[in-house]
């Protein structure tokens, strides 16, 4: 595998063993992890670097509130008061009900994702401050609790029905983010394109003395056709001096 493609792999998959781990991760893990690509003591430091520069702690967690904005947290507040409300399970009855969910009881399953709502917060928490509102990303969470309690079929122990969920939850979260993270690239990017076809209009517009096509704009900006007619249409169709065809 090459190396730099090694290195983002195994990046990734130290921030998720954190997010496991309660967003903390210990320099043993971290060595072990990149023992293949033998990095040297200066660059272990600048993966640690990076790690809390997310908020991840290294060796001890740190606090997930710290990421939270004021309005996030008037949110989790309340949200977590309504929870409160809810009534409360042993471990004993807990089981009991993941072994109904298991075998397929529609009402022991709901019940079960009703139980695990206070724990789908507390992995928000852990993937605030990554451009999602802590409300959307606890919306998906439950989301995939939702789905999740239904396909518990398939495990042979009550016990590793908790895993199974926060697995769940934490990808719905990821994808959440990702999704975001995508969308926020297209758009500038669009918002690039309409700058560049709004000035390469006027430009081209001063030069022919008359309004310009479609097909010239996208011939001065390299952009496609497709691509320019984008960039109008976002604008509003706001653009000057583009000719209508």
């Amino acid at each position: 595998m090459d190396r730099e493609l090694l290195f983002g792999k195994t990046l990734e998959k130290v921030k998720r063993l954190a997010k496991e781990q309660g967003n903390c991760v210990s320099r043993e893990q971290i060595r072990e992890a990149f023992a293949e690509l033998g990095l040297a003591q200066e660059q272990l430091a600048l993966v640690e670097e990076y790690l809390q520069g997310h908020k991840i702690g290294i060796g001890e967690p740190v606090d997930p509130t710290d990421n939270l904005t004021e309005e996030e947290v008037r949110y989790l507040d309340i949200y977590l008061e309504e929870l409160e409300r809810m009534e409360k399970v042993t471990e004993g009855e807990k089981e009991a009900v993941t072994l109904s969910a298991m075998a397929g009881d529609g009402q022991a399953q709901a019940k079960l994702a009703e139980i695990y709502l206070p724990q789908v917060a507390e992995i928000a928490k852990l993937y605030s401050g990554q451009g999602v509102f802590l409300e959307d990303l606890i919306g998906e969470g439950n989301v995939a609790l939702a789905a999740g309690v239904t396909m518990l079929g398939c495990l042979e122990h009550a016990r590793e029905a908790e895993g199974m969920l926060g697995k769940m939850i934490m990808d719905a979260m990821e994808e959440c983010i990702q999704d975001n993270l995508n969308q926020r690239r297209k758009d500038e990017k669009v918002l690039k394109h309409v700058k560049l076809v709004a000035k390469q209009a006027r430009e081209l517009a001063e030069v022919f003395q008359r309004k310009v096509t479609v097909a010239e704009l996208a011939a001065e900006t390299e952009l496609t056709e497709e691509e320019v007619l984008e960039a109008i249409r976002m604008s509003g169709s706001h653009i000057e001096y583009i000719r209508k065809e």
